[in-house]
């Protein structure tokens, strides 16, 4: 009697197979939760840039100046990451705060958020008054 041991060639094509197919199911679902979760740091980001911004303009009658993210965080005591995947821009007048966040690297998403929305928007702020 010969006792075989191990896998045939057809059993490791089928798992191969198998595991392929989930792979190719499972990789653009991961690509679309992690695009999702970085949109929305972002989003909360920006959020967190105009309400300092409105509470700057409570102390100091107007809203802060144009500023990257060093400055946004020592004026307007934030604490945004300095490196990441986003940076982080605020263009404020008298009337008007606009906060942006553009995506480092070759996505070049284009957040952006004034005093005057409820969430932040795909596109460039518009020069509005509230």
């Amino acid at each position: 009697m010969h006792k075989t041991r191990g896998f045939t060639l057809i059993e490791l094509i089928i798992v191969c197979v198998i595991i392929g197919i989930l792979a190719s199911i499972g990789v653009p679902t991961f690509q679309k939760a992690r695009e999702r979760v970085l949109d929305n740091e972002a989003k909360a980001n920006l959020k967190l840039i105009i309400a300092a911004e409105k509470i700057y303009r409570m102390e100091n009658a107007t809203y802060y100046g144009s500023a990257n993210v060093n400055n946004l965080n020592t004026n307007l005591r934030l604490a945004l990451p300095t490196a990441g995947k986003w940076t982080y821009i605020a263009n404020g007048t008298v009337s008007n705060a606009c906060a942006q966040a553009q995506r480092n690297g070759n996505d070049s998403r284009f957040w952006s958020m004034t005093n005057a929305q409820e969430e932040p928007v795909l596109s460039a702020c518009a020069a509005t008054t509230p």
